[in-house]
């Protein structure tokens, strides 16, 4: 049996806010009975970021979209070996 509470993602967010509301981690670990660890997590995990055309982003969207990129980048350059290889070159070149 494991030690460690499952919080759901509204508590979480609801902490974040209330931190960046004013309220300091430690008093937030002593009012609520969380891990100062688990809530730095969280505040890293649900803090957004407002990119240039102003929509918000949180920490875990931006890790999502650099993963999808990541993918993307690793497709395109498998296509461009493929391309390569069935390509016939000219001796012109």
């Amino acid at each position: 049996m494991s030690n460690y509470k499952k919080y759901d993602e509204d508590f979480k967010k609801n902490l974040v806010n209330l931190y960046h509301g004013g309220k300091t981690q430690t008093s937030l670990c002593k009012e609520y009975g969380v891990s100062f660890t688990a809530l730095s997590r969280w505040i890293k995990q649900y803090s957004e970021v407002k990119i240039e055309d102003g929509s918000l982003l949180t920490a875990r969207q931006v890790k999502e979209l650099q993963k999808k990129n990541a993918l993307l980048e690793e497709e395109n350059l498998i296509l461009k070996k493929a391309i390569a290889i069935f390509t016939p070159h000219s001796n012109n070149d």
